[in-house]
């Protein structure tokens, strides 16, 4: 999977196209925006057990040398988090009559997230010296990665019983690439006091789409996938206005063809050597049998055939207390994304408003980082809308220590 080219190739178009919301989802800004164009961008990045340094040279490239092994793991758990979501789209809300406006967009996503075991990062960076007469965990290790394309259709329902919104939008997918690989009990590896021996019990099951289609050529996958909104305003205690929003997005699969494969195991492989007669050996038989592929024929049961996976769903509920006149508000929200190795994720963000312009403080924890400190910026005049900001600046700050990254930017041209 290209991903590492695509965030690329989007932080820099990111000077003229634009991000509508920091939660992948197309509803929550319509309230700000109403009807309008937009171009959107929405990029998070984060490990609990690897900090925003070494996540950095994952993804764009780098040295990875010894210190840095050893910081980006200094306060790595057991099991440890790990998630890249990259998404942008077009789209449009146009009058559809007194009570509907309509919705239609094409959108691209592209995920990438895990389930790692301190002992396979090891095992990744160190191999497996320290593990002489000793045993790595690999069990319960996974790694989920997956891009696809859509088109979106909805509307919007406004003022039900004049209090509240309803969205719905319903789209219809082009599945790109899937890569997906899930360890089972018993996963692990055995290194012999003196070397000389490896014992790799293997218990795993992987999906792959067809290797040899191009991702924005070929069709891999077809799918639908459903996103629903909600917002109302009620009456609080504790300020002069309250709204209550809910937006759960990517509900849906993706139905991965024929050419797809899986793969199964549940065995065991031993390791001492290969005996050579001549050099003339290593030109045929010996080379091949520790060939990649061979190796991988050997352990599993490979197999071509359809499959459906679901898309990660993402589900977001805010609530938002307005003070005085209204330049203050004060909101809470809380966020999970579910198949996606995700943390529920709680926040707090304060804005204040000035002139045409909304200052927000973002504090979360949770999700694939730990603690997130974010800013944002919002303008809007009556015929645009702009804003910028991140809800993790702490790893552009502090990447040696801190953990988590993320952008957004979004401008919307407002239709009358």
């Amino acid at each position: 999977m290209k991903i590492k080219s695509l965030i690329v190739i989007c932080s820099l178009t990111l000077s003229f196209i634009c991000v509508r919301a920091q939660y992948n989802t197309n509803f929550i800004n319509y309230s700000n925006t109403g009807r309008s164009v937009s171009a959107n961008l929405d990029l998070e990045a984060g490990s609990n057990g690897m900090t925003s340094e070494m996540v950095d040279k994952l993804v764009f490239g780098g040295y990875i040398d010894n210190n840095l092994k050893a910081r980006a793991s200094k306060n790595m758990k057991g099991y440890n988090n790990f998630g890249i979501n990259l998404n942008y789209d077009l789209q449009t809300f146009f009058k559809g009559n007194k009570k509907f406006d309509y919705l239609i967009g094409f959108k691209s996503q592209q995920i990438i997230n895990a389930t790692y075991s301190s002992d396979f990062y090891k095992l990744m960076f160190y191999g497996n010296q320290s593990y002489k007469g000793g045993t790595a965990n690999l069990a319960d290790c996974n790694v989920n990665a997956l891009s696809f394309q859509e088109v979106k259709f909805g509307a919007v329902l406004n003022n039900i019983d004049s209090v509240g919104k309803i969205g719905i939008s319903l789209s219809f997918i082009k599945g790109s690439q899937l890569f997906y690989i899930q360890t089972n009990k018993n996963s692990n590896l055995y290194t012999s006091a003196d070397g000389s021996q490896l014992i790799f019990n293997s218990n795993f099951s992987m999906a792959l789409s067809d290797p040899k289609a191009t991702a924005f050529k070929n069709f891999n996958g077809v799918g639908a996938s459903a996103d629903i909104f909600f917002e109302t305003a009620y009456k609080s205690k504790l300020g002069k206005k309250s709204v209550l929003i809910v937006n759960a997005n990517n509900i849906g699969f993706i139905h991965w063809l024929g050419n797809s494969l899986q793969y199964n195991s549940d065995s065991t492989l031993r390791f001492s050597g290969y005996n050579i007669n001549n050099i003339t050996d290593l030109k045929d038989s010996t080379i091949s049998r520790i060939n990649g592929d061979s190796l991988l024929r050997d352990l599993s049961n490979a197999r071509k055939e359809s499959f459906n996976v679901n898309i990660p769903t993402n589900l977001v509920l805010i609530n938002k207390i307005y003070f005085g006149d209204q330049r203050f508000c004060l909101g809470t929200g809380f966020r999970h994304i579910f198949n996606a190795n995700y943390i529920p994720y709680v926040f707090i963000e304060p804005e204040l408003k000035y002139k045409q312009m909304i200052f927000t403080l973002h504090t979360g924890y949770g999700g694939y980082s730990r603690l997130n400190l974010g800013l944002s910026v919002m303008w809007k005049t009556d015929d645009w809308f702009l804003r910028i900001g991140s809800n993790s600046l702490q790893g552009y700050v502090l990447p040696q220590t801190a953990y988590g990254q993320g952008l957004f930017f979004s401008i919307a041209k407002k239709l009358k």
